[in-house]
């Protein structure tokens, strides 16, 4: 068995799938699979997500497009992070749909002479890529009188649908609607567009548009504190303990020796540090799972390790036993975030290192 490991379990992809597919209505849902699946293999998510509902696919990077087509996935898939100066032709030719996000994007495109299939990013208000209002008409006319290029639509992304009473939500939905209406007006169909992330999704029927970008919510969790639609967390980080050792009662552990024992016990030794994934600013935070029960993580957490409180050790824990970082058993994913002061896209993305990935097929693929 491997010291550490994350376990994905597919099955849980597959029903988060099926729930989103559900809740987007007449809305195509595309899956967002970047940063490797959100840390759970891409090319493994991305084949049960469509299996169970999922319309197409999203990434940031051309080099994670390329990685799915090459796993043999040849499913609608748009990139959106991508230079003029990189080989776009490449992904034009493996069918892999392009983001439009400023004027010189759109400018390579329209020279490179290439039949593509493009989408128009649009700027609502969080000023990262995308056309600012002023670009709307020059560049749209500009597509549109490039007949090698098909636009499929238009997209932007929300910036506080995790505040469901944020009024910024509304602002960019009554911009966005203003961006078609503004592309129409000269001639481009934009017959699909998206607006909503995974809170988007969840929370805002109405701005569902053609189709939904969702992220998160496939993964199991939460994107809106509080709420709860259903969702299975489909990943588990777990180690193996190295050791079990005796501490005396003010004795410290750790570099710094910022924990002191308060009363004789013993310690349990973890293969997880900073090198993995795991924070340092855990410290204080962290509670892992042994056997059924939760344990506090004490002492400044190491490059390669860290340790255990098992206080008397009353139930035996032992080297060799399983223990459970977060997941089932352990604190969720969501919990270990709110406590350390960081949200749950970042945990679930933390697992690195030497990690190995189990995938857990299950019946659903």
């Amino acid at each position: 068995m491997d010291l550490l490991r994350t376990r994905i379990d597919l099955d849980a992809i597959a029903h988060n799938t099926r729930r989103l597919k559900e809740l987007a209505g007449s809305a195509r849902l595309m899956a967002v699979v970047k940063a490797n699946g959100y840390n759970h293999s891409a090319p493994d998510v991305a084949a049960v997500m469509l299996a169970n509902g999922a319309d197409a696919l999203g990434v940031a990077t051309l080099a994670e497009a390329h990685q799915l087509r090459v796993a043999g996935i040849t499913a609608p898939l748009l990139a959106w992070i991508w230079s003029p100066e990189q080989d776009f032709r490449a992904a034009i030719a493996a069918d892999i749909e392009l983001s439009v996000p400023t004027t010189a994007h759109a400018r390579a495109l329209i020279s490179a002479a290439v039949p593509a299939r493009i989408a128009v990013k649009i700027d609502t208000g969080m000023h990262r890529a995308g056309l600012a209002e002023a670009e709307w008409k020059p560049v749209f006319a500009a597509l549109r009188d490039a007949e090698h290029l098909t636009i499929s639509g238009l997209f932007s992304h929300l910036a506080c649908a995790d505040e469901p009473a944020n009024p910024m939500t509304n602002q960019q939905g009554e911009l966005f609607r203003r961006a078609i209406a503004v592309a129409r007006s000269v001639g481009l169909a934009v017959p699909v567009n998206h607006l909503c992330n995974s809170p988007g999704t969840l929370t805002r029927p109405d701005l569902h548009f053609q189709q939904v970008r969702v992220g998160l919510a496939l993964y199991g969790l939460e994107p809106i504190p509080g709420l709860d639609h259903g969702l299975r967390p489909a990943m588990s980080w777990e180690a193996t303990i190295t050791a079990v050792k005796p501490i005396g009662a003010g004795e410290g552990v750790s570099y710094g020796l910022t924990w002191q024992a308060p009363r004789p016990g013993q310690l349990a030794l973890v293969p997880c540090g900073y090198a993995d994934g795991l924070p340092r600013s855990v410290q204080g935070h962290l509670e892992v799972g042994i056997n059924g029960h939760r344990y506090p993580q004490v002492g400044r957490v190491c490059m390669d390790q860290f340790l255990v409180d098992l206080g008397e050790n009353p139930e035996g824990v032992a080297p060799g036993d399983p223990l459970t970082i977060f997941g089932p058993g352990g604190m969720s994913a969501t919990e270990l975030a709110e406590a350390a002061g960081t949200i749950n896209y970042e945990v679930i993305c933390r697992p690195t290192g030497r990690t190995v990935r189990t995938i857990e097929k299950g019946t659903q693929r």
